[in-house]
């Protein structure tokens, strides 16, 4: 269980994330949603301890995480693991070596330098891709890749840390809809099939509503929102988007409408 109490975080005057108390019990799939600076990025890299927070404390079953340091901090970032929006991958190595670089915490330096990576975690990243449909595309050079595929490498690197969260920052945001779609598949099988605790941030209010089973709205550093995706109002949304929201809604009863047409269609025909 992930149990943040009163974390802020500030940069110079301004609150980035303004005390934000969560509980996340192991498991979940959870939406993080808000407008860009609304403090999602910021929450999720306090998690992993990228960045501290200013204020407040983290603790993971029971483990104040915010105290950590050393070779306690280093295995807290493998065990929370993290996806960014730009993949972070080293262009010109391989696949299968980018994957392995999961697994650089559990062998020596010296030998992950050298590239002489056991056998089991060969065959723990050759697994994953296997997994993810991209075994294929294990001796290509990253920097070769559609950013779906490098994404869906990112996550493979992040399946063999063997985690106990996943944080995906914004995993989408440069893809298109197709990769899109992949990719958040591929983050519910890490969830569904592994049990793995997944948090991820979105944007995209529609995403969020069918992928995830909980959703955290944030606005200005603060949380607004914390339930389900069906107790998600048009109210709550536009304080979470503006203008954005009236768009968001529209779309949604377009659709809504759209399907009970074609219902109607049915039962006539």
């Amino acid at each position: 269980m992930l149990e943040l109490k009163g974390v802020t975080r500030k940069f110079g005057s301004n609150r980035a994330v303004k005390d934000v108390t969560l509980t996340i019990e192991s498991g979940q799939l959870v939406g993080i949603i808000g407008r860009s600076g609304a403090g999602k990025s910021t929450l999720l890299r306090m998690i992993n301890r990228l960045i501290d927070p200013s204020e407040g404390s983290i603790s993971f079953n029971g483990v104040d995480v915010t105290r950590l340091r050393g070779a306690a901090l280093r295995d807290w970032r493998r065990r929370s693991a993290m996806i960014f929006q730009q993949f972070n991958l080293v262009g010109r190595l391989d696949v299968l070596t980018n994957v392995l670089m999961g697994r650089v915490a559990h062998v020596s330096t010296a030998r992950a330098l050298a590239g002489f990576w056991p056998a089991d975690d060969r065959a723990m990243a050759l697994a994953a891709l296997e997994q993810f449909d991209i075994p294929m595309l294990a001796a290509q050079r990253a920097e070769t890749l559609s950013g779906g595929q490098q994404q869906r490498v990112a996550i493979c690197r992040a399946l063999v840390q063997e985690p106990d969260l996943v944080l995906a920052d914004e995993p989408i945001a440069s893809l298109d809809p197709r990769n899109t779609r992949i990719v958040m598949d591929a983050l519910l099988r890490i969830n569904k099939h592994y049990g793995i605790t997944v948090i991820c941030n979105l944007h995209d209010l529609d995403l969020a509503r069918e992928y995830c089973g909980r959703l955290i709205g944030m606005s200005a550093g603060a949380v607004v929102f914390d339930g389900a995706p069906e107790a998600l109002t048009a109210d709550v949304a536009r304080e979470l988007y503006g203008l954005e929201a009236d768009e968001v809604m529209d779309r949604e009863q377009r659709i809504e409408t759209r399907d009970a047409g074609l219902v109607a269609q049915a039962a006539t025909a």
